[in-house]
């Protein structure tokens, strides 16, 4: 694994000392990389099943009896496959959900079928709305109150609000924007003394390969300027681009010591509640193609892999010691992969870490001060300043 990120960094070196230059004038990907990204999207849908073939499925999971799990968007899809096999590995899970009646309805359903099985699954739902900031940092204080570790945070949570018009939330951010990244990057920001409890431990932000096809104006992160074309595949591709790159800087800011890991991944092309947002021709074809997509179980294992497989943590050691651009990114097969070009573009990768901290209302050095164990100023939340 080590001798494979080296190569892939002698391979890159070259053009990322030329980036800045580069980039300076940049306004969106240029057309090889916007081809290449669409590649990589058809790539991953026709040949995914192949290459995690050697998976099993469900993912076993190790013994994680002592361990609280956080975890987003846990009522449907994806989100709902993790939280389940977390809790019946033995895991205390923290279902983070708009819909607690729903979360609630769940848990329900899951004991009566675990029953007999085991002990009862130790499950419980706390509100949590990503097109809230105040939401977010309520749920942070509420947990960080309670002076108890998180070991694992899953930023499972998304929308890609496909071929609808541009929609911005009451905290006036482009959705796609606020829900995939500012708002999981600002929770994860907020849970650092439990996740310093918890230590070691793991931010996992559940990303997509439509990162490829994304860019990031930090100075235009609502794309209002002009200077692009809203679609929903901007919206989304910037938003999953962007939270890349903020995971990238907070994986260099964290110290060792710290024993935090931060890990994106990719679930692969999954048939889940994203489909519903596409035209019903294009849901009808979804459909007709179940070889080639992933379902709910299948497409959480690269999760389940990024948030209980012991050599995780030892993979981020390594790259920070390496000081690699780029945060650890693991594969729909559950390997380590590289992440697009354009998201080793370190230059804009800190733009985007104080442009997002500033959206979001935090302070510059929130990272350095919580890490000393410090409180600090929210403009969010019951905290404001």
């Amino acid at each position: 694994m080590a001798n494979e990120e080296a190569e892939k960094k002698k391979n890159t070196s070259s053009s990322e000392a030329k980036q800045p230059l580069k980039t300076a004038k940049k306004k969106t990907l240029g057309w090889m990389e916007w081809l290449r990204g669409w590649f990589y999207l058809v790539y991953e849908m026709l040949f995914q099943r192949i290459l995690a073939s050697h998976l099993q499925n469900p993912m076993p999971l190790p013994p994680i009896n002592d361990v609280t799990c956080i975890v987003t968007g846990s009522t449907s899809g994806i989100g709902r496959e993790i939280a389940r096999q977390l809790a019946e590995a033995g895991a205390h899970v923290v279902m983070a959900v708009r819909s607690t009646n729903r979360a609630q309805e769940l848990i329900r359903k899951w004991q009566e079928e675990w029953s007999g099985k085991g002990l009862p699954l130790n499950i419980e739902v706390m509100e949590l709305d990503l097109l809230s900031l105040d939401s977010v940092a309520r749920f942070a204080e509420a947990w960080n109150a309670r002076m108890a570790p998180v070991h694992v945070l899953i930023n499972n949570a998304g929308i890609f609000s496909i071929g609808e018009p541009q929609k911005f939330s009451k905290d006036g951010y482009e959705e796609h924007m606020q829900v995939n990244h500012l708002a999981p990057a600002m929770l994860s920001i907020l849970l650092l003394p439990s996740l310093i409890r918890g230590s070691p431990s793991r931010i996992v932000n559940v990303n997509s390969t439509m990162h490829y096809v994304g860019f990031v104006d930090p100075e235009d992160m609502n794309v209002v300027s002009g200077k692009r074309k809203y679609t929903s595949v901007v919206g989304y591709g910037g938003s999953k681009l962007a939270q890349i790159m903020f995971s990238s800087i907070l994986h260099k800011r964290l110290p060792a010591e710290s024993g935090i890991s931060v890990v994106c991944n990719t679930p692969g092309i999954v048939l889940t509640n994203v489909a519903r947002d596409l035209p019903q021709f294009l849901q009808v074809g979804y459909r007709l193609i179940p070889y080639f997509i992933f379902n709910a179980e299948e497409g959480s294992r690269s999760t389940l892999f990024a948030a209980t497989d012991p050599q995780i943590s030892e993979y981020c050691e390594m790259l920070k010691a390496d000081d690699w651009p780029v945060c650890a990114y693991i594969s729909h097969d559950c390997r380590p992969t590289n992440a697009s070009e354009e998201a080793h573009n370190i230059e804009t990768s800190y733009k985007v870490w104080e442009k997002t901290l500033e959206l979001v209302g935090l302070p510059s050095d929130a990272v350095e001060r919580l890490i000393e164990g410090e409180e600090i100023k929210c403009r969010y939340g019951n905290s404001q300043e």
